[in-house]
C-alpha cells in the first residue's frame, strides 16, 4: 500500500472516531483551518479533525501515529507566527480542538478552574467574573483564541505585569501524548514537590511536545476599585523611572502599564473614527497607567494623583488624565487597544514581539532607532507595549502611501538588526507570541547550541517519530 493509500485508510480511520461530520476535506471547508488570521501562512491538510473530548483527542492521534501521520494542533487559529497551520504538502492532519469547550469545574473556594483546551478566553474571563472571581490573562484576541493555544504559546497580554504569563495562571494540564498516551496532570495544588514539574514543559511548546486538551487555571479576587490614567513623559527613561515610583507608591495594584510614542495616536486620531486626543497639547512619549484592588477603596484615584504630582516635579511628567468614570477608562484603553489596527490601516510595516529587561527598554527604543534609521533612513519606528513586563512591540513602518511589496522585501534586514540590538541588551526576540514557523531559523542565531541541543533532547524524548507540529520552533 502506497503512502496516499495510507492516508486514505487514516480518514477513514478518523471517521470512525470522530463520526463523519467532524471530520473535513473540502478545500473550502477547510479554509479557515488551513491559512492563517494574518494571511501570511497557507497550507493543505489531509483533513480537518474536530474532536469532541479527550478520549477522541487520544484516538485521533494513535492512529496518526500508527500511519505516521504528523498532525498540527490547532485552537483558534489566532498565531501570529504560523504555529497552528500546516505545510503544503496536504499530509498532515490539523487536529482542531473547539469542540472541547466546557468548563468541567469552578472551585471558587480554592480560587481555581478546570477548563478544556477550547474555551475561548473571553467566555472564560467571564465564567470567572460570574463567580465573583477574575480570570486576568487578557490580549487583543481574547474573543477568539481558545485557552489551549494561549496555553502552547504561553500568551501575555496587558496584564502580565501583576498576574505573570499563561505560565503563572496554570497549576495543572491534562495533555495527549505523541503516542496517544493521556497524562492527567490535573492537580488544583499550589504546592507539589514531587519531582519535575512536566506541565511547563507542554507550556510555550507550541503544540510541538503533545496537545494539552485541559487546564487547572488560577482564579483570583475580583478588582473592586481601578484608577487609569494617560501620562505624557518625557522619554522613556521617564517612564521606566515612573513605573519605579508606582511600585514603591502602589505595590501590586500597578496592573497594566503600556508605553505609547506619539506616532501611534497620530495613526489611531487618523484612522480610527470617534477617537479624540484626552490632552490639549501634544507630546512625544506616553504611559497609560492602570491600577486595581480587590479591596473597595476610594484612595487609588489619589494614591495616583499624588504619586504623577510627584514626577511632574522631578521633570518626568509633562501632563495628564485620571480617568473619572469606567467609560472615560474604556476609552483611555482603546487608545492603546486601537494602535494595531490604526498601524495596519496606516502603511505596511515589519513587525517584532521582542522582550528585554525592563530596566533596558530606553536602551532598546534609542540603540534600535538608531540602528535602523542608518540602515533605512525611511523607516518610521512605531515602538510601543508593555513596558511594565519588558515587552515592546517594536515596528518599523513604511512611510503612509508607500508601496508595501518593496517595503516588505527588505523585512530579514529590518528583523536581523532589531534582533542583533535585543541580543545585545540580554533581551528575547519573542516575548509573547512564541516561534512558530516565523522566528524558527532565527533562534537558531540567539540561543546557545546547547539549548538548542537540549530542547531537541526534549522533542525527541516526547515526540520520537517527529510527529507533533514539524517544522514549529525546532
Amino acid at each position: 500500500m502506497n503512502d496516499r493509500d495510507l492516508l486514505a485508510v487514516l480518514a477513514e480511520r478518523l471517521r470512525a472516531i470522530v463520526g463523519d461530520a467532524a471530520v473535513i476535506t473540502g478545500e473550502d471547508e477547510t479554509k479557515p483551518y488551513v491559512n492563517d488570521w494574518r494571511d501570511l501562512y497557507h497550507g493543505r491538510a489531509l483533513c480537518v479533525v474536530r474532536p469532541a473530548s479527550t478520549e477522541e483527542v487520544a484516538k485521533v492521534v494513535a492512529a496518526c501515529a500508527e500511519a505516521r501521520a504528523s498532525i498540527v494542533p490547532q485552537g483558534g487559529n489566532t498565531s501570529r507566527c504560523g504555529a497552528s497551520t500546516p505545510d503544503a504538502t496536504g499530509a498532515q492532519v490539523v487536529v482542531n480542538l473547539s469542540r472541547m469547550n466546557k468548563v468541567r469545574e469552578v472551585d471558587a473556594t480554592n480560587n481555581t478552574m478546570t477548563v478544556e483546551a477550547g474555551c475561548v478566553l473571553a467566555a472564560l474571563q467571564d465564567v470567572a467574573s460570574a463567580q465573583d472571581r477574575l480570570f486576568p490573562l487578557s490580549l487583543a484576541a481574547e474573543g477568539s483564541c481558545e485557552i489551549g493555544g494561549n496555553l502552547s504559546t504561553n500568551a501575555g497580554g496587558t496584564q502580565v505585569l501583576r498576574y505573570g504569563n499563561a505560565r503563572e495562571l496554570v497549576l495543572g494540564l491534562e495533555v495527549v501524548l505523541a503516542d496517544g498516551r493521556v497524562w492527567d496532570g490535573l492537580r488544583a495544588l499550589r504546592k507539589d514537590n514531587t519531582g519535575y514539574d512536566l506541565k511547563h514543559l507542554f507550556i510555550g511548546a507550541e503544540g510541538t511536545l503533545g496537545i494539552i486538551t485541559a487546564a487547572v487555571l488560577k482564579l483570583f479576587p475580583k478588582p473592586r476599585a481601578s484608577a487609569t490614567a494617560l501620562v505624557a513623559v518625557t522619554d522613556p527613561a521617564a517612564a521606566v523611572e515612573l513605573l519605579s515610583r508606582l511600585g514603591a507608591a502602589c505595590g501590586e495594584r500597578v496592573t497594566g502599564y503600556e508605553l505609547i510614542p506619539r506616532i501611534c495616536l497620530d495613526m489611531v486620531f487618523a484612522r480610527i473614527p470617534g477617537t479624540v486626543d484626552p490632552l490639549p497639547a501634544r507630546h512625544d512619549w506616553y504611559v497609560l497607567v492602570e491600577l486595581s484592588d480587590s479591596a473597595k477603596s476610594g484612595s487609588l484615584s489619589m494614591t495616583l494623583e499624588n504619586t504623577l504630582a510627584d514626577a511632574a516635579d522631578a521633570g518626568l511628567v509633562a501632563d495628564g488624565v485620571i480617568a473619572s468614570s469606567e467609560a472615560q477608562a474604556a476609552a483611555l484603553w482603546q487608545l492603546r487597544e486601537h494602535i494595531p489596527e490604526a498601524q495596519r490601516l496606516d502603511s505596511a510595516s515589519v513587525k517584532h514581539d521582542v522582550s528585554v529587561p525592563v530596566s533596558r527598554v530606553p536602551d532598546l527604543i534609542r540603540l534600535g532607532g538608531a540602528a535602523i534609521k542608518a540602515a533605512f533612513p525611511g523607516i518610521r519606528i512605531v515602538a510601543f507595549g508593555h513596558v511594565g513586563d519588558g515587552n515592546i512591540h517594536y515596528n518599523c513602518a513604511a512611510q503612509a502611501g508607500e508601496a508595501a511589496e518593496p517595503f516588505l522585501a527588505q523585512a530579514p534586514a529590518v528583523s536581523r538588526i532589531v534582533y542583533d540590538v535585543v541580543h545585545r541588551l540580554g533581551g528575547s526576540i519573542s516575548a509573547e507570541h512564541g516561534l512558530g514557523q516565523l522566528k524558527r531559523e532565527e533562534i537558531k542565531r540567539y540561543k546557545s547550541a546547547l539549548e538548542l541541543e537540549l530542547m531537541a533532547k526534549v522533542k525527541a524524548a516526547l515526540d520520537p517519530q517527529g510527529l507533533m507540529n514539524p517544522g514549529k520552533v525546532l
